[in-house]
């Protein structure tokens, strides 16, 4: 970000709250970009006993995940992974359990992980152009992102 959205003068770094942060240069104006994360809701969706994962049209060949998307303005977390599954596989979700909420510093996000049911016929939208359905038994995590979520659904299942 260069100029302020309020006054258009130039933004610059400055230390505030004892963080560097884009702030106005226009002293009057005060404005400061506090860069917050994003809410990012993330499902491990069960579907006949399997767990889908899907390859994003923007990812690299052979890379899958759990299925994600934006927090929408004023919606409950609940209400947003069962919406996301739906706008995303087509299926009806149900019976969401969070997993637990995960930083993931390297895309400025926080995740809100779920573990939910699903039924219907899996149909992808224009985001999705992959998935696969991997055994409960054979679901492995990873070590950032949504696959913290997966490692802890994994221990909780095994335990």
């Amino acid at each position: 970000m260069r100029y302020c959205p309020n006054c258009r003068s130039d933004m610059i770094n400055a230390l505030v709250d004892g963080e560097e942060r884009l702030t106005c240069m226009d002293v009057e104006c005060g404005y400061t970009h506090w860069n917050n994360p994003i809410p990012v809701v993330a499902g491990i969706v069960e579907y006949n006993g399997q767990v889908i994962l899907a390859h994003n049209t923007q990812w690299p060949e052979g890379v899958y995940s759990v299925i994600t998307g934006f927090l929408e303005a004023g919606e409950d977390p609940l209400e947003g992974i069962v919406r996301e599954t739906e706008e995303e596989l087509g299926l009806i979700g149900f019976d969401p359990e969070l997993v637990g909420v995960y930083p993931f510093a390297q895309m400025n996000q926080v995740i809100i992980a779920y573990h939910l049911r699903a039924a219907g016929e899996i149909k992808l939208n224009h985001e999705l152009d992959d998935y696969k359905l991997v055994d409960i038994d054979k679901l492995q995590g990873w070590d950032f992102g949504t696959g913290l979520a997966v490692k802890d659904f994994v221990a909780k299942r095994s335990a």
